[in-house]
């Protein structure tokens, strides 16, 4: 099985999907998102494969989210992509792909259901017990 993320490592939820593939079996293809940021044509990709519209990869905690109004109805998917283009912060973590699916893995147990192999419980960096 084909696993990528799109990954933050200074985030726990990242970091626990990350460890919950891992410890399913699987060795994931890593995109350090921050660092090496997916082009337009690939962020609206990824939308299409969940289903959901462009806004809904905004990240707005911890980002420029509300210095650059983008709860702004006004805002275009194209212009939302020129901003997470732009301020590739924005876009939500951790994304998994998977031959099952693609999902914003938030919570970090919602990859779960992308896995083959899931462990039976995964402890948390901070100590949760998740068990499928």
């Amino acid at each position: 099985m084909t696993v990528t993320i799109y990954h933050n490592p200074s985030c726990g939820t990242s970091r626990n999907t990350l460890a919950m593939i891992r410890q399913s079996g699987e060795e994931p293809v890593i995109v350090e998102y921050l660092k090496h940021p997916p082009d337009r044509v690939r962020l609206r990709a990824l939308a299409d494969a969940m289903g959901i519209p462009i806004r809904a990869l905004l990240r707005e905690k911890g980002t420029p989210y509300a210095e650059l109004d983008l709860g702004n109805p006004k805002w275009t998917d194209d212009q939302l992509l020129d901003f997470m283009l732009a301020h590739p912060i924005l876009v939500q973590r951790p994304i998994v792909e998977t031959p099952k699916g693609t999902r914003i893995c938030r919570p970090s147990e919602t990859v779960l259901e992308l896995l083959d192999r899931p462990a039976a419980s995964f402890t948390k960096e901070d100590g949760e017990v998740v068990r499928r």
